[in-house]
């Protein structure tokens, strides 16, 4: 079925806000309560990482490192992807083994690489330390447990949708817009580039797995979506992610192997340079043949999705 990108984004943006300090009053919805956990290290066996350790809020709740460290210095697995603009995700994590927001929320906390933190032993931490108890006794009536910690992060990460960006201002009609470079890259990712085939929906992703050419079985061997499902048509294969704010959130791919967008398009661009001997590649990812000017004008269309918050961050 032929996928078409909707002319109009459906996705409406609830501020936010964060501090890394600790809030000076007692939070009073649940998603405020969330926001402190979020940035609080208690939640981490040697109280040193918390999750915004590794989704840093001022870069777009993604990491500038290819790899975040967890405990005890240990490095993660994979690159950390943003959290934004997950309300409407049907499967998260790379390898898509979370089916909401609140089990992703509990899956970094209980692996030995990143938190480490049995939710036992969370929980436990949590109802002895007198601020914690007396806010989840505030706001739900009793005391901490794993469901309604992981329910209070899973709000917070609600509100962090964008939606004020050049492109979603030119489907509007409203300015400022896209230059006309942008409205090039834009024809381009809708036709010539390919990139609408796995790249569709307001937030540019369709929570499908693809095997884009990263897996040889050799110094590329992470076996993504196969570790959830030990399905070997499966192997090789990540979520496909959301590309608002993609520009200010490198490094990219699950490995974090690319430091920038052209990086990224001239993989596209030819991915039997990059990677002859990729095993289970998907047949949607050919050849492209894009010229300079072309793979330029795609770039500077990737960068009109980013949001106003962000956009001082980007790079010309």
């Amino acid at each position: 079925m032929k996928r078409v990108l909707l002319l109009f984004s459906v996705v409406f943006t609830i501020g936010w806000s964060f501090s890394t300090e600790q809030t000076a009053h007692d939070p009073v919805t649940p998603d405020e309560l969330g926001e402190i956990l979020f940035h609080d290290p208690i939640l981490s066996l040697d109280s040193t990482v918390s999750c915004a350790s590794c989704h840093k809020p001022e870069f777009a709740f993604a990491d500038t490192s290819a790899f975040s460290l967890g405990v005890g210095g240990h490095l993660t697995r994979r690159n950390a992807p943003s959290i934004m603009n997950t309300l409407s995700r049907d499967v998260l994590m790379w390898d898509g083994r979370a089916a909401s927001l609140e089990d992703q929320a509990l899956l970094p906390l209980e692996h030995p690489g990143e938190m480490n933190m049995p939710r036992d032993s969370a929980i436990a931490r949590l109802n002895r330390t007198p601020r914690y108890n007396r806010w989840f006794n505030l706001m739900y009536k009793k005391d901490a447990d794993i469901k309604l910690l992981c329910a209070s992060i899973a709000y917070f990460q609600r509100r962090l949708e964008t939606s004020d960006t050049p492109h979603d201002r030119w489907l509007a009609d409203r300015t400022p817009g896209l230059t006309e470079q942008q409205i090039r890259g834009r024809s381009i990712f809708f036709g010539k580039g390919n990139c609408l085939e796995c790249h569709f929906t307001p937030d540019f992703t369709g929570d499908e797995f693809k095997n884009v050419g990263l897996f040889n079985g050799k110094n590329l061997d992470d076996p993504g979506r196969f570790d959830a499902t030990k399905d070997s048509t499966d192997l090789g294969k990540f979520k496909v992610p959301g590309l608002r704010n993609v520009a200010i959130t490198a490094p990219y791919m699950h490995n974090g192997m690319f430091k920038t967008l052209e990086e990224v398009v001239d993989f596209y661009n030819d991915t039997d340079a990059r990677v002859p001997d990729a095993i289970n590649r998907d047949t949607l990812i050919k050849k492209l043949n894009l010229n300079p000017q072309e793979k330029a004008d795609l770039v500077a269309f990737l960068k009109s999705l980013t949001d106003d918050r962000f956009a001082h961050l980007l790079v010309e």
